[in-house]
């Protein structure tokens, strides 16, 4: 059986959605981040970066989270979660799955843990990378609000639901709380991210890791 390792709330939700709205059985195991078991010797056997999520399928240990994501899509094709091979929304299907990978989740990761990038004790640097952060996080969100608008489908890439949408609402998610600049106040993202709150599998989800309001 498929395990994900994951801790509610972070990108392991991108898979959780996905094997939820594939429905086949898989197990949850929950890394609990706050007493540092995705630090721990076990876990660094999984994944020696520590970070979540890790997805075992059979003699498979894969982490990073678009690795995870082209993985349930490739080997679960019956639940169309990907764009036919060799089309033009396949392409577009890899960039912004490498987009939100790579731009976007790491903008948002420079927000949340500024000090990571100044030195120990350097409050006023650290303050100064979140704001310069949370500026490349709003202005990226407006590229997201730029692909709804140049279709008419109710979906990232127009009719056809896939993987997209669940690293979308995850990132979307993160901004809950922005003192400004949430992606809930978009007039495209909004809604958007209303209709993925009314998917049963993100309903789950959300019960499944128990999060409470605001979801987006």
């Amino acid at each position: 059986m498929i395990q994900l390792h994951h801790y509610p709330s972070t990108a392991a939700m991108v898979p959780h959605i996905l094997l939820e709205d594939i429905g086949v059985p898989y197990e949850r195991v929950f890394v609990d981040r706050m007493a540092n078991a995705h630090k721990a010797a076990d876990y660094l056997r999984l994944n020696p970066n520590g970070l979540l999520p890790v997805l075992v399928d059979g003699d498979l240990v894969l982490y990073e989270t678009a690795a995870i994501a082209l993985h349930l899509c490739d080997t679960q094709p019956q639940a169309k979660l990907v764009p036919a091979l060799g089309t033009n929304d396949r392409a577009q299907f890899y960039k912004w799955l490498m987009w939100l990978t790579n731009t976007l989740q790491a903008a948002l990761i420079v927000y949340f843990y500024p000090d990571r990038w100044v030195d120990a004790g350097n409050a006023e640097g650290a303050a100064e990378v979140k704001r310069h952060a949370h500026e490349k996080v709003v202005g990226l969100l407006g590229q997201l609000e730029e692909q709804l608008a140049s279709h008419a489908g109710p979906w990232f890439l127009g009719e056809q639901y896939t993987a997209l949408d669940a690293y979308v609402f995850t990132l979307c998610r993160w901004t809950r709380n922005f003192p400004s600049g949430k992606a809930r106040e978009l007039p495209r993202l909004g809604p958007y991210l209303q209709r993925m709150l009314e998917r049963p599998a993100v309903q789950r989800v959300l019960a499944n890791e128990q999060l409470q309001p605001p979801f987006v």
